[in-house]
Order: structure tokens, then C-alpha cells, then sequence
């Protein structure tokens, strides 16, 4: 069935500037405004303009001198924030911009002007602590977004879905020991930010609501699946998400400069097709996805491009061919045996 799909994109985003040949360059957005501009994809989303984020929704994630330091940089060159993170003079308006725009599209979503939406925003956020930026991150778009959630739509369940190449620190950060958001994340592991070890499942009131599963290099579409369907279909079907954010890094695309994985664009129309499902099960099909990483221009515009055609509904990953790929994956998984073991005490649901 036909879906009708929100996207968010804006020309102040390509004013954003991290420092000579950096890799999250405005070329990454520029090649997929063009393909959503190309013949076979021109016409076909409802258009979510973006707006400035407010100061007061900017802290319910950060503290008030981290957005000032921010703020500071406005109309400079260049300031360098982190060893990986720097900004120029438009860095502070796109990141305002980024935030707006994913709050604009979980908006749009909740009142359902659109079924789903995808915001193709940047700076990514999901490195971004509450005092510090961090892996090329400003503002942590999807944490913010989350608390926007609870917030304004009075949602106490919201699962984010991260499948980064690179752990979202600043996102486990900020829910650690909040119950009311499901963080779920798949990343190379060790890699940077070190994080997201499958130790690491929360505290406190929040125990069992982080789910981290570390992959060594090489992980392919096959092994990407089998996780999302034997470790993230259960849990979510006991937590029920109210909406279901999804921080997607195109950096795990087989041919990415910074990464080890081997995820084809075949393979990420899978996996946005289980979250597609998941959401059509359990929260009226409400599904928001952020722009995070992807460094291989081609591979991160063909493959948002088949994510975008899941979640329009003109592909359909079949239950059949998922099931396939689940089985090509094998029954011992080292890694799907590990996370297993940590969170069935608290979901049992294995």
C-alpha cells in the first residue's frame, strides 16, 4: 500500500563546514537532494520544512554553556570543538535547523500529515554528550527528539534504533536510566567512540533498556538481519514503542572509507523494512529516521534511495526473503548468544 512519506531537507545544511577534506561534507546531502530531485523519485514525498530549534528544547538533551559555546561561533571561520568536530560560520543556524527538522518530522508523523519521514539533516548528533560535541556531532538530533516525544505527545515508550557503523554515546548517555526510551544499537566494535559494549544495558530504573550488540569487522546484511529479527523483534514486542526514531548511519555500506562492515543497499531496504513492520505492528506505523554517518557518496544515495522506497511501500522486502537471510546467518552467533545472555534476565522473551 502506498505510504505517504515526509522528507526534510534545506540549502542551510550545505553551509555547514567541518574543516578541509572532512568527510561529513555537504557533498553527502547534496548527492541525495539530487537523487530525490532525478525523474524515478521527483514528486513523490510531502515536504516538511525545517525550523530553528529553540534554546529550552536544546536543553532538555544539553546544558545551557554547552549550547552558548556553540552559539559562539556563529559568523567564525573556524572553531574546532573536538579533534574530529569543527564548525564554521553556519554551524550553529544548521544545527539549530537540524534539530527543528527532525522535531517537524516527528510532528508531522504524530498528527499524521505523513505516515513516516525521513530528515536529511546535518550536523548527525548521535556522538553529541549533554556538556560536549563530539565525532563530527553538534546537537543529538534523535535524543532530542526523543524527549520532544514524552514531552509533547505524553509518550512514555520510544525505541531508537541506531545501526551506525559508530556507537551512539551521546544517545545511550542521555536515556541510561530512563526506561521511557529503548535504545538499541548495532556498531564495530572496538572502534570509536569505545563505547557500546555488550555489558552496557542501562541502570537503575533504566536497566535492560539500552541493548548494545558489538560486531567485529565483516558483519554483512545476513548478520545485520538475524539481530534485528532474534534480538530486536522480541523486545520490541514486549515494550511496544508508541514511535519508533532511527539513527541511520550508511557508513556500515560495504564500501565505506571509514568502516569494516558489508552491508549492501539491498540490505539496508531489509532492515528499514523490519522497523517498518515493527512500527505498522505497534504504533500505527509511526517510523522517523535521522541522518547519521556514510562516507561512500554513492553507496549512501543508492542506499537511502532503497530505504526511501520501503517507506514509500514501492518495494517490499518479502517476510520470505528476510527469513532467508536469517537463516544464512546461522544459528551460533557468538555475538547474538552474548547480548542474549545479558538482557534475558530482565526480557523474557528468548
Amino acid at each position: 500500500m502506498p505510504q505517504k512519506t515526509g522528507i526534510v531537507r534545506d540549502e542551510t545544511y550545505l553551509k555547514h563546514e567541518c574543516g578541509y577534506m572532512h568527510p561529513e561534507s555537504p557533498e553527502r546531502l547534496e548527492a541525495i537532494y539530487a537523487m530525490l530531485e532525478a525523474p524515478d523519485m521527483a514528486g513523490k514525498f510531502t515536504e516538511i520544512s525545517p525550523r530553528l530549534a529553540t534554546h529550552e528544547e536544546i536543553e532538555m538533551i544539553h546544558r545551557p554553556s554547552y549550547i552558548n559555546l556553540v552559539a559562539s561561533t556563529a559568523g567564525k571561520e573556524f572553531c574546532s570543538l573536538d579533534p574530529d568536530t569543527g564548525t564554521s560560520a553556519w554551524s550553529y543556524e544548521a544545527a539549530k535547523l537540524a534539530v527543528g527538522g527532525l522535531l517537524n518530522a516527528i510532528d508531522s508523523t504524530v498528527a499524521g500529515k505523513t505516515d513516516n519521514a525521513f530528515a536529511f539533516i546535518r550536523p548527525p548528533g548521535h556522538h553529541a554528550e549533554a556538556d560536549r560535541a563530539a565525532g563530527f556531532c553538534l546537537f543529538n538530533n534523535v535524543a532530542i527528539g526523543a524527549m520532544h516525544a514524552i514531552k509533547n505527545f505524553n509518550m512514555t515508550r520510544i525505541l531508537i534504533v541506531d545501526w551506525d557503523l559508530h556507537h551512539g554515546n551521546g544517545t545511550q548517555h542521555s536515556f541510561y536510566e530512563d526506561p521511557r526510551v529503548l535504545y538499541f544499537s548495532t556498531h564495530q566494535y572496538p572502534y570509536y567512540p569505545g563505547t557500546g559494549g555488550v555489558s552496557e544495558i542501562g541502570r537503575g530504573k533504566g536497566l535492560g533498556y539500552t541493548i548494545n550488540a558489538p560486531l567485529s569487522p565483516g558483519a554483512d546484511d545476513a548478520q545485520y538481519v538475524a539481530i534485528f529479527r532474534r534480538i530486536l523483534g522480541p523486545v520490541a514486542g514486549a515494550f511496544k514503542p508508541e514511535i519508533i526514531l532511527l539513527s541511520a548511519g550508511f557508513d556500515i555500506y560495504y564500501k565505506d572509507p571509514l568502516g569494516g562492515m558489508q552491508v549492501t543497499p539491498d540490505g539496508f531496504a531489509s532492515l528499514a523494512r523490519i522497523l517498518l513492520n515493527l512500527a505498522d505492528e505497534y504504533c500505527g506505523g509511526k517510523f522517523v529516521v535521522t541522518l547519521e554517518g556514510g562516507y561512500h557518496i554513492g553507496g549512501l544515495t543508492e542506499s537511502t534511495k532503497m530505504v526511501l522506497k520501503e517507506m514509500l511501500g514501492e518495494t517490499h522486502v518479502s517476510d520470505q526473503r528476510l527469513a532467508e537471510l536469517d537463516r544464512e546467518a546461522g544459528d551460533k552467533n557468538p555475538v547474538l548468544e552474548r547480548v542474549i545472555a545479558q538482557i534475558e534476565p530482565i526480557w523474557h522473551v528468548f
